[in-house]
């Protein structure tokens, strides 16, 4: 039996409804590690510029986070890719509207995305056990 306990292990649903392989989260001894999350609900990505996107991206985060019993104070560490570094600012008043008073490390790069958005997020949380 494993000590690693999957969140989401039947996946998500990705633009357009199809089955996306891999958990939301995972965790095992206090940590979490959740999976990318892009503006999306329903299987459909928001319409709006990086600051609905952004709202929405770290809002599907911290709902896995709190499915499995953790809160943004857990958070550790955050990863974000942003499409364009333009939008690095906007990002960063969002990001402080839910991180402000006590800030994870964080890193951030541009990329493409695999879907049509703005951005993603993903992190590492830790609760002691």
């Amino acid at each position: 039996m494993s000590d690693i306990k999957r969140y989401g292990v039947e996946g998500g649903k990705g633009t357009g409804g199809q089955h996306l392989p891999f958990a939301r989260a995972a965790g095992a001894d206090g940590w979490l590690f959740v999976s990318g999350q892009v503006p999306m609900v329903k299987g459909e990505i928001v319409e709006g510029g990086i600051v609905t996107q952004s709202h929405q991206a770290i809002n599907n985060m911290l709902a896995i986070l709190a499915e499995a019993g953790y809160g943004p104070e857990h958070v550790v560490r955050c990863g974000v890719w942003l499409d364009d570094p333009r939008d690095f600012m906007s990002f960063n008043r969002v990001f402080m509207e839910y991180f402000g008073a006590n800030p994870p490390a964080r890193a951030c790069v541009v990329s493409s995305m695999v879907v049509d958005c703005k951005v993603e997020v993903d992190c590492v949380a830790y609760k002691k056990p």
